[in-house]
């Protein structure tokens, strides 16, 4: 059985697979709230109980943030995760830490046809590098290597970059963040779940767009970003169709930057939770515009695929597929292949 992790600052995700005639079958798995816990591996022990004890032949968690020397100390959690200690802590001989975004690179392989959903065509017979960004609770980058036979993820912390106006309303967004914040202003300020929140401020109180009492109170008493997604795609409100507009733009602008810097002629993909829950925004032409509005350069994103991953688990067949690859290499024993 291989055990798979996605650990994030509010929750953990875990999940059991097993392999059928050479792909991953999902088993089991079960959320947690992180901060109800003291740290991964008392979540780990609970899991496996709940599961019934299974045997684990191997296990990978991905993590928010760069991993060195098999550490992390995470952020947003009073938590130093150590894979030689946790390896000997839960007697799982295989055991692996990995970025969060390289562990959806590694799940893009394993996704069906249909978990996948493509924004734009582009060139799809060009083979070559990838690109993949994720909004979600924050933003997440990573780079898909082309090695002439398959595609390698490379860890990023490029959604930390400096945010990059490009017209007077994104100029302004930036002056009133830096006046909020306090200071240097990234792209996951605007470009993720924290964002949402932030555009929709800044309109309300930058711009002046109304913010009925009756949206205020849903705010209030509602997930925001659900509300602002709501109401943004239906254009029932000016203030979240607003929101939504200058978010999938800066997200079409910062996809793009990465699709030159990396040359992802073989596809840009996007990740997290927010892109599949806005579709019909995502649709528009409003992110697309903004992705291929690269001056001189335009016409190479023009022909670059863009496709949106709507498994919310890939992160998790990511980590299953990294901890079973590791764990023939290192055993010379494979799993996947003595399924087939």
């Amino acid at each position: 059985m291989i055990l798979a992790g996605d650990v994030g600052g509010t929750k953990v995700h875990l999940a059991l697979y097993e392999f059928q005639q050479g792909r991953l079958t999902h088993v089991r798995d079960e959320k947690f709230p992180a901060q109800q816990h003291a740290g991964l591996e008392e979540i780990v022990r609970l899991f496996l109980e709940q599961s019934g004890s299974p045997e684990v032949t191997a296990a990978c968690f991905g993590v928010p943030g760069p991993v060195r020397g098999g550490r992390l100390k995470l952020t947003n959690l009073p938590w130093v995760l150590d894979t030689r200690e946790l390896s000997m802590d839960l007697k799982i001989d295989h055991l692996f830490l990995i970025n969060d975004l390289e562990a959806n690179g590694y799940g893009i392989p394993e996704l069906a046809a249909d978990q996948i959903f493509e924004l734009s065509a582009g060139d799809s017979g060009v083979v070559g590098n990838r690109g993949l960004v994720s909004a979600g609770t924050g933003l997440g980058e990573a780079i898909l290597v082309w090695n002439g036979k398959t595609h390698t993820p490379m860890a990023s912390e490029g959604g930390h970059a400096d945010f990059a106006p490009r017209n007077d309303l994104e100029i302004d967004l930036l002056r009133y963040l830096q006046k909020t914040l306090g200071g240097r202003v990234s792209f996951e300020r605007v470009v993720s779940g924290l964002g949402l929140k932030n555009i929709y401020s800044f309109l309300r109180d930058e711009k002046k767009l109304d913010e009925p009492a009756w949206l205020k109170e849903r705010m209030e008493q509602e997930d925001p970003n659900a509300v602002i997604g709501e109401l943004g795609e239906s254009g029932q409100n000016e203030l979240c169709a607003k929101t939504l507009d200058v978010f999938a733009a800066s997200y079409g602008a910062e996809a793009g930057n990465l699709a030159l810097k990396v040359l992802s002629v073989g596809g840009m993909y996007l990740g997290g939770g927010i892109a599949p829950k806005i579709l019909k925004k995502m649709q528009d032409g409003v992110f697309m515009k903004a992705f291929t509005d690269k001056g001189r350069l335009s016409d190479l994103l023009v022909h670059t695929p863009v496709r949106i991953i709507l498994d919310s688990r890939c992160a998790l067949l990511g980590a299953a597929a990294f901890a079973e690859a590791r764990a023939a290499e290192l055993s010379g024993a494979s799993v996947r292949a003595a399924s087939r």
